[in-house]
């Protein structure tokens, strides 16, 4: 912890710790809703093979690239808006 009135109080241990956990709940939660997502459009329910054809190969790049550009894109949206709202 910082005593300098110009300096930031540093985060505690405790404080990075749950910090880091909410984060990788949140990657978590993520990575769940992707899986989700894209594996129920791209692979049918039934198996037929051990490993992925192309098309569901290419289909799940496609889906996976769109979800993280969606991702990137809300994200800066809600980054925008905070901003402005502090601004105010």
């Amino acid at each position: 912890m910082s005593f300098l009135p110009f300096g930031r109080a540093q985060p505690s241990s405790a404080e990075k710790i749950a910090a880091a956990e909410t984060e990788m709940e949140m990657i978590a939660e993520m990575m769940n809703r992707l899986n989700q997502s894209c594996v129920k459009k791209c692979i049918p329910p039934e198996y037929r093979e051990g490993d992925l054809n192309k098309g569901e190969s290419v289909c799940l790049d496609r889906c996976v690239s769109k979800f993280f550009d969606v991702q990137m894109k809300v994200s800066e949206k809600m980054q925008g808006d905070a901003a402005m709202r502090q601004g105010q």
